[in-house]
């Protein structure tokens, strides 16, 4: 079937016109019709374009082009602006909103020839680490229709679990792509700050944001990222450093790789995560990596760290949703405060209330040094400490998650211990680093994830350990029930 098939495979199968572009859609728009409402994956799906673009790169193909995404459909998480097509953040206050033009991102996805099957359901402005915020429902994970896939980027690796499209893409705040991704089972890469453009990508907290992809292996997300990288003038924090070819290293040998083993990533986490962790770590040894203890004591403080750097920026960034502009407009104001008040009131939800609240307290008068100036001095520790450690070693390891997917429901009202299924992301954030999710067994019939995080602009390496694990195991291969 042809949703079993990589973005590799199905890329050669198109070049080789065993099948078309067209008919691969079709067979994907089939699946989400049939089995999307069980997830609530998608938000919304762009059938009719999809079919249109499929054509068009039949076309393109027909006329002697080629490349590894022309034809390959594909998932857009909803903060990525598509022209002509809403883009919602998964919030009641941009239900309306129909982009003006194309993210970075999806103008450059798109100049590859890949199709859009729809924008994928995601926590309110990628507020959450269940996908549970979201204005349009949780989504289910397709392990567990019981249990969460993650966030903020739920939709996206559902869906991509799921086998409704070959890869998604997906945003990483705080773990928003690795988390999801552990949780379902599939490999999600968030790249260096900087090495993805952010234009056209809906602020959350600007400093910490970072577009990624989300796919079933290390090879197909080498593909993508070798697209969606690069310096791009309309991004400001966007890095100009060249981009080397991903696929091309992918099979270097580990000999002489040396892998640091985090203590703090140690410290605590239950027997039998730590257990699947150290079976990944024996494989690496078998390949020929070295392992290394390291430490990294300020570490333990990325979480508070996070939790004011990410709402203070968050408060700045969703000051702009007035009810003036765009967006949602509460029904007859009374005044222009009034129209301010309700509009934000009754636009944004829970969660993104108790962070604007929580980030415009940070950066108040009287509060700025105690939180805001503080936690920014941290954030710099934690990086330095990154920094010494890689001195060391090539590459970081540990879980990703504590724990394997949970509930629906069963922490929505206890705001800190989710925040707390983030404990293990979060840093790569703060320091700007990239890090890499894929699955390395199974707790209680649920996939768990390893984590690979490297210095900047390290994608290449994460990207070869991974695959060269990947070819030693079969952990990725594996499919829920009802979705093989």
């Amino acid at each position: 079937m042809l949703h079993t098939l990589t973005i590799g495979e199905l890329g050669r199968s198109l070049a080789s016109r065993q099948i078309s572009s067209v008919e691969l859609t079709r067979h994907f728009l089939a699946r989400i019709e049939r089995l999307n409402p069980n997830l609530n994956a998608l938000i919304t799906l762009t059938a009719e374009q999809a079919l249109a673009g499929a054509a068009v790169a039949d076309r393109r193909r027909a006329s002697g082009e080629q490349g590894p995404l022309l034809g390959i459909p594909l998932i857009h998480k909803d903060i990525f602006c598509t022209q002509g097509v809403r883009t919602s953040c998964g919030s009641h206050m941009l239900d309306n909103f129909v982009a003006p033009y194309d993210a970075t991102v999806v103008t450059r996805l798109k100049a590859a020839g890949t199709v859009m099957l729809g924008k994928a359901n995601m926590d309110e402005f990628a507020m959450g680490s269940s996908n549970e915020t979201s204005y349009y429902g949780p989504v289910k994970n397709p392990w567990d229709p019981a249990k969460v896939p993650g966030g903020s980027s739920g939709g996206s690796a559902a869906a991509t679990a799921a086998r409704l499209a070959p890869f998604a893409t997906g945003t990483d705040t705080g773990g928003s792509i690795r988390q999801p991704a552990a949780l379902t089972g599939i490999t999600g890469v968030k790249p260096t700050y900087g090495r993805v453009s952010r234009y056209g990508m809906i602020a959350f907290a600007s400093s910490l944001d970072q577009a990624g992809v989300l796919t079933r292996t290390a090879a197909d997300a080498a593909i993508v990222l070798q697209t969606m990288a690069g310096f791009d003038p309309q991004d400001s924090t966007s890095v100009e450093v060249p981009v080397p070819d991903y696929h091309a290293t992918l099979d270097a040998p580990l000999k002489g790789l040396r892998i640091g083993m985090l203590r703090e990533f140690f410290d605590g986490l239950e027997t039998r995560n730590a257990a699947l962790i150290r079976d990944a770590i024996k494989v690496y040894t078998a390949l020929g990596a070295t392992t290394v203890d390291v430490s990294l004591p300020h570490l333990p403080l990325s979480v508070p760290t996070y939790y004011v750097v990410g709402p203070a920026e968050c408060s700045s960034n969703l000051s702009r949703y007035d009810g003036v502009r765009f967006g949602y407009r509460c029904r007859q104001p009374k005044d222009l405060s009034d129209l301010y008040k309700r509009s934000r009131g009754e636009g944004f939800g829970a969660e993104v209330k108790r962070r604007i609240m929580t980030g415009t307290y940070v950066l108040s008068a009287g509060y700025f040094d105690a939180y805001y100036l503080k936690a920014q001095k941290v954030r710099q520790l934690i990086t330095d400490e990154f920094r010494a450690a890689f001195e060391q070693v090539d590459l970081l390891i540990g879980p990703t998650t504590p724990t394997p997917a949970f509930d629906i429901g069963a922490k929505i009202d206890d705001p800190i211990t989710m925040y707390l299924n983030d404990i293990y992301t979060i840093g790569a954030n703060l320091a700007g680093l990239p890090g890499l999710s894929m699955p390395c067994g199974f707790v209680d019939g649920l996939p768990m994830g390893v984590q690979l995080i490297g210095p900047h602009f390290s994608e290449g390496r994460l990207l070869n350990a991974a695959h060269q694990y990947q070819q030693a195991t079969d952990w990725h291969r594996h499919v829920a029930r009802g979705y093989e």
